[in-house]
């Protein structure tokens, strides 16, 4: 288990760095793009929860780092949704890749929106500040639908390289390491 949350924070911590690079980038148009979901989608969907659980709270705490907020707010908030997808994956074909990117998206979408209501400064314009919440959402969904598959297979080939059988870990029991 513990490899296995080590290879995948390592994954995070490269989609970390890529969109934050984007987003130094993006600044110059007053743009910012978010990919929470991201980091929880695929992990919830095809990993055992205790595992999982752990790789989304390191996420959560590395995303947490670089942000004016309080230390585990995206911790938690990815460990919410995370429970969420775990509890609710029996329902869907989880190995299939668009369904990956579909739950990213949802994912996503909730998450963006939790932060923005517990970030959003009673002193600014609200409709402004939802203008800008919005708009900053549309580009981040745009953005994660396209490196979705991308970030996918990072962390499928990390996790083959280093042992770990996803189809073997995917019909395992519900709380299986």
């Amino acid at each position: 288990m513990k490899r296995r949350v080590l290879i995948l924070t390592a994954a995070s911590l490269l989609l970390v760095l890529l969109v934050g690079q984007l987003n130094h980038y993006l600044a110059l148009w007053q743009m910012h793009v978010w990919c929470g979901g991201l980091f929880v989608a695929f992990v919830a969907l095809r990993l055992g929860y205790r595992t999982g659980a752990a790789s989304v709270f390191a996420a959560g705490l590395l995303l947490d780092a670089g942000v004016p907020a309080a230390f585990g707010t995206q911790g938690f908030l990815f460990l919410a949704a995370h429970a969420v997808i775990f509890t609710v994956r029996a329902r869907a074909p989880r190995d299939e890749t668009i369904i990956g990117v579909m739950v990213a998206l949802f994912a996503n979408l909730g998450l963006f929106l939790a932060l923005c209501f517990l970030r959003m400064d009673s002193t600014m314009d609200p409709a402004q500040s939802w203008m800008r919440a919005f708009a900053d959402l549309l580009i981040s969904q745009i953005v994660l639908a396209l490196i979705a598959p991308w970030f996918f297979a990072v962390q499928t080939r990390l996790l083959e390289a280093n042992g770990t059988s996803l189809r073997a870990t995917t019909r395992t029991s519900r709380f299986a390491l």
